[in-house]
């Protein structure tokens, strides 16, 4: 009998869900002050680029429902500098918004492994980056993750609380 391949979905799924674990840990034993503290690089405080997250999270697990669900759905882009700003993501508790986050990525994967293999074919067109196929938007998913712990870790270091950082793939991607 022929070995059944691995499925390469596998990876990128793992990693996804994976990625609801490392936000929490990430931001964890955080005062209020440290969380809303502005240290570089970038301008946002943690509690804002947690915000950020969560709310970037959410917008892409929409767009891939979307994908699964609806035939060649349009992907509305948004502001993140204004719902950062607008949103009040400064004052938003860092422990609920990962907690959040972590149940949506729990959530989405599961709803992304019981999708068979057509599924991540499927696609929508972004207002701004054109069409986008479900695994397209996974992948987008969890670089975007891995970009921001970048910034988070080195906030952390920066602020005297540094923590050994992980990531769900690659960190230079």
């Amino acid at each position: 009998m022929i070995p059944k391949p691995p499925d390469p979905r596998k990876a990128v799924l793992d990693r996804y869900a994976e990625g609801g674990l490392l936000l929490p840990q990430a931001s964890s034993n955080l005062t209020a002050d440290l969380s809303t503290a502005r240290p570089g690089p970038g301008l946002w405080s943690i509690a804002e680029l947690v915000a950020h997250l969560l709310d970037a999270d959410l917008v892409l697990a929409e767009r891939m429902k979307r994908v699964i669900a609806e035939d060649d759905p349009p992907l509305i882009a948004f502001d993140e500098a204004a719902w950062v700003d607008r949103l009040d993501s400064h004052a938003m508790p860092v422990d609920e918004a990962t907690a959040l986050f972590a149940a949506n990525r729990k959530w989405m994967a599961r709803v992304l492994g019981a999708q068979g293999e057509a599924a991540f074919a499927r696609s929508g067109v972004h207002a701004e980056l054109g069409r986008m196929t479900l695994a397209e938007l996974i992948v987008k998913a969890n670089g975007h993750l891995d970009h921001h712990l970048k910034f988070l870790y080195a906030k952390r270091a920066n602020l005297g609380v540094s923590l050994y950082p992980r990531y769900s793939g690659n960190p230079g991607h």
